[in-house]
């Protein structure tokens, strides 16, 4: 009996089950059983790589993710770093840090075609973050990077980059969960000199930035991640704002930072996003929208986003892992992965039928940094050699072998207990009747491929010229390395099957 790639997936598809088919023009309602119609478009499935920009007013002090929640948190290193840099949080707070926030080296064209020539096929921008800050013009708030900072429409020129490189361009939301996150501010020091005295966040002519009086319920410094407590006032404006975002700039792709927001909201949001992108074309949704709650993507509606993990097996649908090179907003002297970790990543989460987004922090100036440059242009040289295996692949009968295929089960936040991958670890993609193999080291004297039991008719290295020799047996395929390795890190084996 032949085992084909169709038996292999109906096998591993576990509890998510088959998506609806969709209607050749489609147009949502906002209701769950609606977006059940949904489909991911092909460009998704196809794209695997795609770069995200992190980058906004908290990148101003280049002192780490979370700044503008962190500097009210008494005791906390990015506290202490603001109190020696700036002042205390009562007299400098975080709208004083945004004029900061410069921006005088931002080239996006130049950004957004490094990305390209790296092998991304999406570019994704931040359009507002917690902190309540958008990065547009922005029609419903005066905290905008038009108006403030480096006074430019961000998301938009980078819009404008991406479409001139043809590449998918997206939008990432984190606003929603910003009147919890940003309750700290309305906080005060617990002990020392100023101890009682309100932080800038309490001052009511700072309400449209830091929120109402009554968001300080949340101010304890504990941060439940859920919409319970959020006022429907605030539910309303969130819509609002992430709708404009939407219509004014035509994300191919909108991520939320969580789970989708606000039931009835998140569902308008979502659905007038498909149905916006249908419009424009023929009626066929090409669009993309992101939930990191497995629940919300089960049948149809939306992407699985798994933040800094990667998933135990091949998914019947498309997913995607975000992780970052570093931390998420931009640290100074910041321990960064390097370009073999963000290798074997790629590999093992697209054998796995995923896409890796990785964000690229950028610092105050716009401008990457050397190191960020360092590993730009090694993921760039590997894949001007091994993207052909990547780029419009599919997921095969199994998506790997060695002793790097276990995971911990909870697929979000595992990456960190991961180890660099090896010789003995095969990742595997496959177009039509062409397998692609992927050694994720250089072996000593030849690469052992236990999966491949079906019949091969030639095998090549890619980069390397000619076709290489080969043996197949019950153990599988064995095939001796070529005299020089044609790229750093993993290299890939085209094994076309009879």
């Amino acid at each position: 009996m032949t085992f084909t790639r169709r038996d292999a997936l109906g096998l591993l598809a576990g509890s998510f089950a088959a998506p609806a088919l969709a209607k050749a023009a489609t147009s949502f309602e906002a209701t769950r059983e609606s977006l059940r119609a949904y489909q991911v478009p092909e460009w998704f499935r196809d794209a695997k790589f795609g770069i995200w920009a992190h980058w906004g007013p908290q990148s101003a002090a280049e002192d780490g993710d979370w700044y503008a929640r962190n500097m009210y948190m008494q005791g906390s290193p990015q506290y202490k770093y603001h109190v020696a840099t700036y002042g205390h949080p009562s007299k400098f707070g975080f709208k004083d840090v945004i004029p900061t926030w410069k921006g005088d080296k931002f080239d996006p064209d130049n950004l957004v075609g490094l990305y390209k020539k790296a092998g991304a096929k999406y570019f994704v921008s931040m359009g507002v973050h917690h902190d309540n800050f958008d990065l547009w013009n922005s029609k419903h708030t005066r905290w905008n990077a038009v108006n403030m900072g480096p006074r430019k429409d961000v998301v938009g020129m980078f819009r404008k980059a991406a479409l001139r490189e043809g590449l998918k361009f997206g939008v990432s939301e984190h606003l929603w969960i910003s009147y919890k996150w940003f309750a700290v501010s309305h906080g005060s020091d617990q002990t020392g000199p100023l101890a009682g005295i309100a932080y800038d966040g309490q001052d009511p002519a700072n309400a449209d930035l830091y929120h109402q009086a009554a968001c300080a319920q949340f101010a304890n410094g504990k941060l439940d991640w859920s919409s319970d407590g959020i006022p429907d006032s605030w539910r309303q404006h969130w819509l609002a704002r992430i709708q404009d975002l939407v219509d004014q700039y035509r994300p191919d792709l909108l991520y939320t930072d969580g789970a989708l927001p606000f039931e009835e909201y998140g569902l308008r949001l979502v659905s007038h996003h498909y149905n916006e992108n249908a419009k424009r074309n023929g009626g066929h949704v090409e669009a993309v929208y992101t939930s990191k709650r497995r629940e919300d993507c089960e049948v149809g509606t939306c992407v699985l986003d798994v933040e800094r993990g990667i998933v135990d097996k091949i998914w019947p649908n498309p997913w995607q892992t975000d992780t970052c090179v570093g931390e998420w907003h931009y640290k100074r002297g910041a321990k960064y992965k390097s370009p073999k970790t963000v290798i074997d990543m790629l590999c093992d989460i697209v054998s796995r039928n995923g896409n890796l987004l990785l964000n690229f922090p950028l610092p105050n100036s716009g401008e990457l940094d050397a190191d960020e440059r360092r590993i730009l242009a090694e993921i760039t040289d590997w894949m001007a050699v091994n993207s052909e295996g990547i780029h419009g692949s599919r997921p095969w009968k199994v998506f790997g072998e060695g002793p790097g295929t276990q995971l911990k089960a909870q697929a979000a936040f595992n990456e960190g207990a991961r180890k660099d991958l090896t010789a003995e670890d095969i990742r595997y993609t496959t177009k039509g009747k062409t397998l692609y193999a992927f050694v994720m080291g250089w072996p000593e004297r030849e690469a052992v491929l236990r999966s491949v039991t079906e019949k091969v008719e030639q095998v090549e290295l890619l980069g390397n010229r000619g076709k290489m020799r080969w043996t197949q047996n019950e153990s599988g395929l064995r095939v001796p390395m070529a005299p020089a390795q044609p790229s750093k890190h993993a290299v890939t084996l085209k094994i076309t099957l009879t």
